[in-house]
């Protein structure tokens, strides 16, 4: 417990690090961050034709509303809680990397439904607003700062303890037969 632990922590530290440099955000954060916000919007425009991208921006084309997806929206740094927690677990590589890759997937797929939910709900609430009073979008706010961020962790949680679940045991190298109750006596 205490190895997994130190490495979970030097495995977040070092995640976490690398994720805030420069490059690392231009050349991989900022284009997945962009991509997010292009399904997303690939997603609404299946059943929702007043909506448009620009990079990490979904813009409503019917109300003055649209949803920055930044920093903490999207979703990495449960994928990054995850990889520390699989990656320090002692287990088979091989299950490692399922478990990573299907979390990854569980993790985004949610970020999606909160970035699709939150979108609407401001716009909503956007509607709502009389023109020239100070717009406040309680729900939203809610929604977004406390609501969401705890389900997307708990959400990393979730998806490791079920990976916990469904590693295989490990095998006991024990060469002594079994005893039984049931065995005989030797006279």
């Amino acid at each position: 417990m205490l190895r997994f632990s130190i490495l979970f922590l030097v495995l977040l530290a070092v995640l976490f690090t690398l994720e805030v440099l420069g490059p690392v955000e231009k050349h991989v954060i900022l284009p997945f961050t962009e991509s997010l916000a292009t399904f997303s919007t690939w997603l609404i425009l299946l059943f929702d034709d007043s909506v448009k991208t620009f990079g990490n921006v979904i813009q409503s084309t019917s109300v003055a509303w649209g949803v920055a997806i930044e920093r903490g929206c999207n979703g990495v740094e449960a994928v990054i809680i995850l990889f520390a927690a699989i990656f320090a677990f002692p287990a088979p590589w091989k299950h490692r990397f399922i478990g990573f890759g299907l979390g990854f997937i569980a993790i985004q797929s949610l970020n999606i439904v909160r970035i699709i939910s939150l979108f609407y709900l401001g716009e909503w609430e956007t509607a709502k607003c009389v023109p020239g009073q100070e717009c406040h979008r309680l729900w939203f706010d809610w929604f977004h700062l406390y609501l969401w961020q705890a389900l997307i962790i708990l959400d990393a949680l979730v998806v490791w303890l079920i990976w916990l679940r469904y590693l295989p045991r490990p095998v006991r190298h024990d060469r002594s037969p079994p005893s039984s109750p049931l065995t005989p006596a030797a006279a």
